[in-house]
């Protein structure tokens, strides 16, 4: 599908933007352009000068803007066929103490890329959603949940011949910027005698950075406009990542932090009415205005009316042994 098209991703610099150019590029190779749009000219710099992206100098455009400059974005999106969103405030204790900020990217911003979207023709966008858009107790959560609900309902918006809009969520990348394991992997590095555990009843979901790339091309290739999809992907308690990371070491509880949840949730039994099963994945359909959506979903399992899905009641956990072996290939 993407052979042939130009594609834009904003927050192209980051974990996800560059595993997924890297895979489209090896993938499609007729792919004509993709633009990499993002704030930091110097992870521009670095990526442009990496060797599996300095071979494909002539597909690729480095664009310095943010999301928050609808005029930047409508230059960027000229001549542009498909767009991934990727860019966000993602850290959940930066968004406790910057609101301000976390709703003029991840609100504001998502409403900027919408906009301009439908205003350049873009065909598709695939914007990128986390677990804690899901029943949100913190900021940076209830921004997200604003976006995906933003990026749904676009499709109003555009119309039934305009831009399609649809968002993947998933859980935790295993080794991205932020997570857990690289932070016990420093502290085990710096000589640390214990790891700190803020609950030791704590679950998270877990996937590889290639599975959630897998995912959003998935979605791009497969989406109609309107479907938020849910990846099914395993759990793990977080006293067996440390053990996965650091077997030796002992663990203390610190106590949950602000903001953060026992279990995450990636869908709600209030989402479950308007939910489907396919293999591999869920997913939750608009509730209203693309109700026509659901025909193309006719030979999709429904789910049960008291269905969630939580780190906790998830039926595939990793094991110590798997995790160990998903670090090793980080």
């Amino acid at each position: 599908m993407l052979d042939g098209n130009s594609i834009l991703v904003t927050g192209g610099t980051g974990s996800f933007g560059k595993k997924f150019i890297k895979t489209v590029l090896d993938t499609h190779p007729e792919i004509t352009r993709i633009v990499i749009y993002s704030r930091d000219e110097f992870k521009q710099f670095n990526m442009q000068n990496m060797p599996e992206f300095k071979a494909h100098k002539d597909k690729l455009r480095f664009f310095i803007g943010d999301v928050r400059d609808k005029e930047r974005l409508y230059r960027a999106l000229t001549g542009i066929d498909f767009v991934v969103h990727a860019a966000a405030l993602k850290q959940v204790p930066a968004c406790e103490y910057n609101p301000f900020e976390a709703v003029k990217t991840n609100i504001m911003g998502a409403a900027n890329v919408i906009d301009a979207c439908i205003d350049k023709g873009v065909k598709k966008v695939v914007a990128l959603s986390t677990d804690k858009a899901c029943a949100p107790v913190n900021l940076y959560g209830a921004t997200k949940l604003c976006s995906d609900k933003l990026f749904i309902q676009g499709n109003a918006y555009s119309g039934p011949n305009g831009t399609k809009f649809s968002v993947v969520r998933y859980g935790n990348v295993a080794g991205s910027r932020g997570s857990v394991i690289p932070f016990f992997q420093d502290l085990v590095a710096s000589g640390a005698k214990e790891l700190p555990i803020t609950d030791m009843k704590m679950t998270r979901f877990w996937l590889k950075l290639e599975q959630a790339v897998e995912m959003v091309l998935e979605a791009l290739e497969s989406m109609h406009g309107g479907e938020l999809f849910v990846k099914k992907i395993p759990s793990m308690k977080i006293t067996d990542l440390a053990k996965a990371v650091a077997p030796k070491l002992k663990t203390v509880e610190v106590g949950i932090r602000p903001g953060e949840k026992i279990h995450e949730c990636m869908i709600t039994k209030e989402d479950a009415r308007n939910t489907v099963e396919k293999e591999g994945y869920y997913i939750i359909l608009p509730d209203i205005e693309r109700k026509d959506i659901r025909k193309y979903y006719t030979d999709a399992k429904k789910v049960a009316e008291d269905f969630e899905y939580t780190s906790g009641n998830n039926n595939w956990w990793l094991t110590v042994e798997e995790m160990k072996q998903l670090i090793s290939e980080l």
